[in-house]
């Protein structure tokens, strides 16, 4: 009896040690604008992050953890997608996957024009941001949630049967904005991630064309994917940054033109750089992120983006 006391005693403190030194756990809920669609983003770093349908994903969250470690900061991430939904599909079909624990930051986003029936209707969104809110705090009272206004898409724009037809490309994230903004109140949430605007901000600078039906202009970035809808490799990355910023407070441009995740998938330094003062720019528009200076630590892996540095 004494040595199965000691026994137990033992796994109870293993167990406290190991809750103890876990990293802040951050969940990512959402659809294809998280996971990466149509490009080489989608499986990227898979093993980094617990995908909680076993589906192989490493999508933006997989971008987020090579940052945070990149910065020396301990997140443990998880996501939970599923292509073509809104919050209504994973309040309906996954609360038992995503109520298996209490989180302390969850980043989540509806569908891509707001509501797949009613395009430009915030009201679904409003709504079903309230109830998995509502939800997530039975897991956790404390937990931080973040909604994350998603871009433009151009074939909402630029074609005759798009929603947001015949207006300027900035019309759609404005209208995203607007909506996240309204939802942030009912939902409590922390902040709305700015990723259409950063988008927005991208292309009125010049880093990236606005109008990829027209072709690209030389010398600029095309955050769209070959649908004109989903993301690029640059444009999910873009939105990675954002959601470093708004999540830690760090400036995204300390993670450096050589950071990793951008070495691995084949980006010049040139437009690394530039995405990362886009991304800084639009979260210090927003008092987000202040000025910081390079500063990474020792990489945890030194064998890893060796050829960058």
């Amino acid at each position: 009896m004494k040595l199965v006391l000691i026994l137990a005693t033992s796994v109870m403190l293993a167990l406290s040690v190991t809750e103890a030194h876990s990293g802040t756990s951050v969940l990512f809920i959402g659809n294809s604008f998280t996971f990466g669609s149509r490009s080489s983003v989608r499986f990227y770093r898979a093993d980094t992050v617990t995908d909680l349908n076993s589906e192989g994903i490493g999508g933006v969250p997989a971008l987020f953890k090579s940052f945070v470690e990149q910065a020396g900061l301990d997140y443990d991430v998880f996501l939970e997608t599923r292509g073509g939904s809104g919050i209504d599909f994973h309040l309906e079909n996954k609360l038992g996957v995503i109520g298996r624990r209490g989180w302390d930051a969850v980043v989540m986003h509806g569908y891509s024009t707001l509501d797949r029936d009613k395009p430009r209707d915030p009201t679904k969104l409003i709504a079903t941001s309230k109830q998995m809110a509502d939800f997530l705090r039975t897991r956790n009272p404390t937990v931080k949630l973040y909604l994350m206004a998603t871009w433009s898409r151009a074939d909402q724009t630029y074609q005759a049967q798009g929603a947001w037809a015949g207006e300027p490309i900035e019309a759609m994230a404005r209208d995203m904005r607007a909506a996240y903004d309204a939802a942030a109140g009912p939902s409590r949430s922390e902040a709305v991630i700015p990723v259409g605007e950063a988008w927005t901000r991208a292309m009125q600078s010049g880093v990236a064309d606005p109008n990829p039906y027209d072709g690209i202009e030389p010398g600029k970035l095309n955050l769209w994917s070959y649908d004109h809808y989903h993301a690029s490799a640059h444009g999910y990355y873009l939105e990675a940054l954002v959601v470093f910023g708004t999540l830690t407070g760090r400036d995204p441009r300390s993670l450096g033109d050589l950071e990793c995740s951008a070495f691995e998938l084949g980006f010049a330094r040139s437009d690394v750089k530039e995405l990362q003062q886009v991304a800084y720019d639009q979260l210090a528009s927003e008092g987000t992120v202040k000025p910081s200076p390079l500063v990474l630590p020792e990489p945890a892996n030194p064998q890893r983006c060796v050829g960058a540095r």
